[in-house]
């Protein structure tokens, strides 16, 4: 089976949540110093930043090192990729799912970043201009964020040589407009938005809900931990107000739900 992207993002997915306040993230750590050679013999340490290292470890667990080089530092991978032909500076690139991104936290925005590396994480997809990628070392933990293509922190793409291109990688991917709820009946709904805000009251005027709020099932649907649920996510509707409907974490549009 050749080389593709759905691989690393299967890993990548599988190891969200992973974090340093409960030890989780110990075996990527443990995987990527199991990989011989060190790259330049240096052994991490579990407190030591992580993101370089996560990348790497999914690289070594897929079997990939030959298109994804195994690094602990952000700019050392950067020249790695550059060493294979694999490295793009081109701030206004669209990326491709596995696309290996890198960031810098002081670019200003304005023209193309030059600048040091301070993250870098793996692209799952992109919708329009909005790019998901999976990072490790994202608040102490394995997680998603959002960027705008083309937009402020992007320091430039490693573009390993997949053998095969996938247009979109997400495990239940959105539809490219919301579905319309027409019916008032009460029950199971699926949301086909791809990150549904929950709401305090039924209308965009109420306050937006934070994690912590939701109920203990619907954290488990919301990855990126931004009080926004997945699409897919199944939710039980008691009460309907207009363009609005009531679930157990609180009121969301109506518009995103699909009888199932």
């Amino acid at each position: 089976m050749g080389k593709n992207a759905k691989t690393i993002l299967d890993i990548a997915r599988g190891w969200i949540g992973r974090k340093e306040s409960n030890g989780s993230h110990h075996e990527i750590i443990d995987i990527y110093n199991s990989h011989k050679p060190l790259a330049r013999g240096y052994k991490v340490k579990y407190t030591d930043s992580w993101c370089a290292t996560f990348v790497s470890a999914c690289s070594i667990k897929a079997g990939y090192t030959e298109i994804i080089p195994t690094e602990c530092s952000c700019n050392k991978m950067i020249e790695a990729f550059g060493k294979k032909g694999e490295w793009c500076e081109d701030d206004t690139h669209v990326p491709s799912p596995g696309d290996v991104i890198f960031y810098d936290w002081q670019d200003s925005g304005k023209g193309d970043n030059k600048g040091s590396s301070d993250h870098v994480g793996i692209v799952e997809k992109v919708e329009g201009s909005t790019i998901t990628i999976i990072e490790g070392n994202k608040s102490d933990a394995v997680g998603r964020r959002k960027l705008q293509v083309n937009g402020r922190y992007i320091r430039g793409y490693g573009l390993p040589k997949y053998d095969a291109k996938v247009t979109n990688t997400s495990a239940a991917p959105a539809p490219s407009k919301p579905q319309t709820n027409t019916s008032n009946a009460l029950g199971t709904y699926m949301i086909t938005a791809s990150d549904l805000s929950v709401r305090t009251g039924p209308g965009a005027g109420y306050r937006r809900k934070t994690y912590n709020e939701l109920t203990k099932n619907a954290k488990a649907h919301d990855y990126d931990k931004d009080g926004c649920l997945n699409y897919g996510t199944r939710v039980t509707v008691s009460k309907f107000d207009g363009d609005w409907a009531k679930i157990p974490s609180g009121w969301v549009a109506k518009r995103y739900l699909k009888k199932v």
